[in-house]
């Protein structure tokens, strides 16, 4: 599965796997692939620097890169706790009443707070960063569409691409002229925050508003039949985030979170704002259902969503309350039915891209 931009990378396959787990990209590009670990839950810079040095002892000199969520637009003054402050104590509320309705515990007394969605926030971002670019990593990804100017510039200083996700063409050329170098078309079948085009119409949409930039194919593709499909659209790589979450280098942490995503079918997400007040693929769940009820008080805008309801999740995970615990995850999570290592994903990644390839040209009459 190679394309110019897996050739510019230096990589086998055309495939980057996105990650919040060090063990899992760095596997990734050990197969063969770009691995791109997610940054946004490192709130300290020093935790940042202790992951990519172990990426660093792990990768074996092969490339891979890092994804922050960094908005665009700077709001100066602005603290987490003034942020806090905008929090209606109604839905405040409305989440003791929801957990203590499945009986969910309180955190123990001394307990480390839970993860907070702070990586947003553009000082915790340009923190990341200072650390990120004292390594060698090769990609810069920003799921928040374009980082700002000099962080574009700062990147391209010590020799390193910037890419950005975009759910529709006008976003893609916002990107272009922003001078990112790789657009990934992120579909509606994706995990996390989607927008509302489905892959197999973007991909194609978004590479002709941006040629001749790269694009990779995101959302709903996790075998190498659905890989060649994304090739075949125009995109020159695909760009994997679920797949990875039931592999045997995930550090999910809870055994009853794995299984539903075992069971879990290709209906069974929703895009919710439940998690961060922006729409976002997940595991459909109990708490899903409370925040979409219209007789609630409905999901806050991001980022207070996401600080009013950390501590929570962090309840819910710790403690494995089922009809609560879920996960971001897209569509394809209805092919995720068994554990396997990377390296078996890759496996499969490749036999099913060779038979993908020797059907057309089997149609095309070439065999």
């Amino acid at each position: 599965m190679q394309t110019e931009l897996s050739n510019t990378l230096g990589v086998e396959h055309a495939v980057f796997g996105f990650t919040p787990f060090p063990a899992v990209a760095a596997a990734i590009s050990r197969a063969g692939g770009f691995g791109v670990l997610g940054a946004v839950r490192y709130a300290a810079a020093d935790d940042l620097a202790r992951d990519l040095d172990w990426m660093q002892e792990h990768t074996g000199g092969l490339p891979y890169g890092l994804d922050v969520v960094m908005p665009a637009k700077k709001v100066e003054g602005v603290t987490e706790a003034d942020i806090e402050a905008m929090i209606p104590e109604e839905h405040r509320a409305f989440v003791e009443r929801t957990l203590d309705k499945h009986g969910v515990p309180p955190l123990p007394e001394g307990a480390a707070p839970g993860w907070r969605i702070t990586g947003w926030m553009e000082q915790v971002a340009r923190s990341q960063l200072d650390v990120a670019f004292d390594y060698p990593i090769k990609l810069l990804a920003n799921a928040l569409g374009s980082p700002p100017g000099d962080i574009v510039q700062r990147a391209h200083d010590h020799g390193i691409l910037v890419a950005a996700l975009a759910g529709s063409p006008r976003h893609a050329r916002h990107h272009q002229e922003a001078g990112i170098d790789i657009i990934v078309a992120q579909g509606y079948e994706a995990g996390g925050h989607t927008g509302e085009i489905a892959t197999m119409v973007l991909t194609p949409e978004v590479v002709r508003a941006v040629d001749p930039l790269p694009v990779l194919a995101a959302g709903g593709i996790g075998t190498g039949e659905q890989a060649a499909a994304g090739l075949a659209l125009g995109a020159q790589g695909v760009w994997l985030g679920s797949i990875w979450l039931t592999t045997e280098e995930a550090e999910l942490h809870s055994p009853r979170l794995t299984q539903k995503l075992l069971a879990a079918g290709p209906g069974d997400t929703v895009r919710s704002r439940a998690l961060t007040g922006k729409p976002a693929r997940q595991l459909r769940t109990e708490w899903t259902d409370a925040w979409d009820d219209p007789a609630g008080p409905g999901p806050l805008p991001m980022p207070l969503q996401g600080l009013l309801v950390a501590d929570a999740l962090s309840r819910i995970q710790k403690y494995e309350t089922g009809p609560l615990l879920g996960t971001p995850v897209g569509q394809i999570v209805g092919q995720m039915n068994n554990t396997r290592s990377v390296q078996a994903v890759f496996d499969d990644l490749t036999r099913g891209f060779e038979r993908a390839i020797d059907r057309i040209n089997r149609i095309a009459g070439r065999a």
